[in-house]
């Protein structure tokens, strides 16, 4: 399939059109699919951090609450028990990973997909190259990645060319990333995709 390349700013030249693969940019868009590689991850990039103290960790008196029998109030042994204030929490949890299994063909997969989704929408943009003369932001705000209503995400090639970076780090809602980084869910969080040369390259050669 051909799409026709777009000059970063206007008057810059450029044109033409490139050969987009049909099978990582035409691909059949599935629900499902896009659901379990975003399920996935992000829950590999949660902390799992969490962490509460049981009754042996915290710091509390051993005494016995009150004796054994003749009070007319229950048996407890510590203060340290769980109905009580401070006392440990039961079955709280604990640190670990939330990561799960995900096999490579369903990963690549889904970013075939969500490359197609945009492709299919309308919102992919091929532009020639990420080079600017200097890193001001108003240089930006009259490109073609300029970022809509809901953003815009950028894919540069294997390096991001530093006064580009720098201009965009002031708008709000224009995401840049080097094409290794191209992922399912940045990729349909943001409105529109903006992908050079270098990148449609980089990821066909991933995609294959």
């Amino acid at each position: 399939m051909q799409a026709k390349v777009e000059s970063l700013l206007p008057g810059n030249g450029g044109g033409g059109e490139v050969e987009l693969d049909e099978r990582i940019f035409g691909a059949e868009v599935r629900p499902d699919v896009l659901q379990r590689v975003v399920r996935w991850q992000l829950a590999k990039r949660r902390a799992g951090s969490h962490n509460t103290k049981t009754r042996s960790e915290v710091s509390y008196s051993k005494r016995k609450v009150v004796q054994q029998k003749r009070t007319g109030s229950a048996r407890h042994g510590a203060r340290s028990a769980g109905i009580f204030r401070h006392g440990g929490v039961s079955h709280g949890p604990k640190p670990r990973s939330h990561a799960t299994g995900l096999p490579k063909r369903i990963r690549r997969l889904g970013l075939c997909m969500a490359l197609s989704a945009k492709a299919k929408s309308g919102d992919l943009i091929i532009v020639e190259n990420l080079e600017l003369s200097e890193g001001r932001s108003r240089l930006l705000r009259d490109s073609v990645v300029a970022p809509g209503p809901r953003g815009t995400l950028v894919v540069g090639g294997a390096e991001i060319n530093a006064n580009f970076a720098r201009a965009a780090r002031n708008f709000k809602g224009l995401n840049v990333l080097p094409s290794i980084g191209a992922n399912v869910y940045d990729i349909l969080r943001c409105g529109r995709l903006a992908l050079t040369r270098e990148a449609v390259a980089d990821l066909e050669a991933r995609l294959q």
